[in-house]
């Protein structure tokens, strides 16, 4: 999506408004899952992007505000059966709160070319989220991946019904973490050709970069709880 301006000119409320602010450390406490989600509230994010046993949590300081709630879902390895993760999928939306659901391919299958699986898991995700009104953004671990397979999982994912395509869960440990550079999401973009919206996560931390994914058009971005600030300008 094209913005109407150059980011440098927008607003912090306008830039809040692709974040969506992870808070997604295993090792959080309640306390700390309080305060990065009351962050990302009080910074206007679209969403809170959270752990799905952080939902009643999210959902309580997350009521009456701008700011939605965002769940991972069979993450951060998407390895579960297809069954799994259309049951998991299902237990989180059915609750009626959840704006968006992050779901991760499995990227094992499509650097097997097996992309008939991956179209019919990822349909059958999207459409048990749909019943209930939740956008599914799908994690294809591009850091895994080579330019061809995430040119061609794009397509396959959006054949399958994604909302959005989304890069990376920013805990691959297979390799090197370079997360959504503007080569990979330029490459999405492509390959998505306006079907779907694509969301970049991973490595994103300066507000140099961040301005710059959103003049190239960007959808939304996936920002460490560390730096949103950084990214908004509000913290150096």
């Amino acid at each position: 999506m094209k913005p109407t301006k150059k980011a440098s000119e927008m607003t912090v409320e306008e830039l809040a408004a692709y974040i969506d602010q992870s808070v997604l450390k295993p090792e959080f406490t309640q306390a700390e899952i309080r305060k990065y989600i009351q962050e990302g509230i009080d910074f206007g994010c679209r969403t809170v992007c959270i752990n799905p046993s952080s939902l009643d949590i999210a959902a309580e300081l997350c009521k009456g505000t701008k700011t939605k709630i965002c769940v991972v879902c069979d993450f951060p390895f998407g390895l579960s059966t297809t069954t799994c993760k259309c049951m998991q999928a299902e237990e989180y939306c059915k609750r009626g709160d959840i704006f968006e659901l992050d779901i991760v391919a499995n990227y094992g299958w499509i650097r097997s070319g097996m992309w008939e699986a991956v179209e019919a898991e990822i349909r059958a995700v999207c459409d048990t989220c749909h019943k209930y009104g939740t956008a599914v953004k799908v994690i294809m671990e591009t850091d895994a991946l080579t330019k061809e397979e995430i040119i061609h999982a794009t397509k396959v994912l959006t054949a399958a019904g994604a909302d959005f395509v989304k890069s990376s869960t920013g805990f691959y440990t297979g390799g090197p973490c370079v997360g959504a550079t503007e080569e990979v999401v330029s490459l999405m973009m492509e390959a998505a050709g306006g079907k779907a919206q694509v969301k970049g996560s991973g490595c994103i931390r300066t507000r140099e970069h961040f301005l710059k994914l959103i003049d190239m058009g960007i959808d939304r971005m996936g920002i460490g709880y560390r730096s949103t600030p950084v990214v908004l300008g509000l913290k150096k």
